[in-house]
């Protein structure tokens, strides 16, 4: 079904939404969560590419095997959004997100089933796997929100991160890089902490500006400060916040919160406390709030 949701007549723009929609049952405001737009802008688009569809009466068939690979971005994006959105739910509160990680881990082994060379795949696979290595430790006993650099490495799963480290070394042998295998590869050099007990942040700031260079998401661009600031200082990673455009960010809470991050690290403290007002309003997960509010108060 994904595969045929990925029509060529469809708006490349809209494939992803309407895949995450159609397939997986999300809804409009999940969905624009996940694209960082409007619900009602993303509902908008949701309503015309239905309206379009019906108008064309465009015929949805099963691709031949050799319409695969031209469809297999829009495909591997759906399934990288649908992880996403189970991943951020992960108490699984939520009753529209119950079980979306599983399903995409699922749909993403499946894909490689029926395209196993597919380097992407393999890193899309590679990714999931190292994320999904460190989902019980994400909350401790207490429900509080532990982030990645205080976390108990020697409590991450080392079998998915072994088997997403074979997907990465198989992808490799492809020679194409891309998106997912650089994400993956930055999740890699976290997952290396369970072995060394440290983390080469100078090697994450590295692959960030290579993500960067080829995909330059809001995420990614804010990921790469992050990762720059741990390694070459706080200033830094400010000054690449700071080059983002203020309409692009305004409503995009992990910015926020790195931001009010490094501005406390710098011992600006007001500042700090605005970014973390900002950052604690627009986030909907309670522990991740209790957190920020923490941090604050060290203001």
């Amino acid at each position: 079904m994904l595969f045929i949701c990925a029509h060529p007549e469809i708006d490349p723009a809209v494939r992803t939404p309407l895949m995450l929609q159609s397939v997986l049952g999300l809804d409009a405001a999940r969905i624009a969560s996940a694209f960082v737009v409007k619900p009602a802008t993303m509902g908008q688009r949701l309503t015309r590419a239905k309206a379009k569809l019906k108008s064309d009466a465009i015929i949805f068939d099963m691709p031949g095997k050799d319409e695969w690979p031209e469809r297999l971005k829009s495909v591997l994006e759906a399934v990288y959004a649908a992880y996403g959105s189970g991943w951020d739910d992960v108490v699984g509160v939520d009753p529209r997100r119950k079980g979306l990680a599983e399903e995409a881990i699922f749909m993403g082994r499946l894909i490689l089933q029926f395209m196993p060379g597919e380097s992407e795949a393999l890193g899309l696979m590679a990714l999931m796997l190292h994320c999904e290595a460190r989902r019980h430790v994400r909350r401790n006993e207490a429900g509080d929100y532990v982030p990645i650099t205080e976390q108990d490495y020697s409590r991450w799963s080392i079998p998915m991160i072994e088997e997403a480290e074979h997907c990465l070394r198989v992808a490799a042998q492809g020679n194409r890089i891309g998106r997912f295998q650089l994400e993956a590869a930055i999740q890699s050099v976290h997952a290396q902490r369970a072995w060394t007990g440290r983390t080469e942040w100078e090697a994450i700031a590295l692959l960030y500006e290579g993500l960067v260079g080829i995909a330059p998401t809001i995420g990614a661009i804010v990921g790469r400060a992050a990762a720059v600031a741990e390694a070459r200082g706080a200033e830094v990673g400010m000054a690449l916040l700071e080059e983002m455009p203020t309409e692009a960010v305004k409503s995009y809470q992990p910015y926020w919160a790195l931001s009010a991050h490094l501005l406390k690290r710098m011992k600006r403290f007001e500042e700090a406390r605005t970014a973390y007002s900002r950052s604690i309003g627009l986030c909907m997960d309670p522990s991740i709030r209790v957190y920020l509010e923490k941090q604050a108060g060290e203001c």
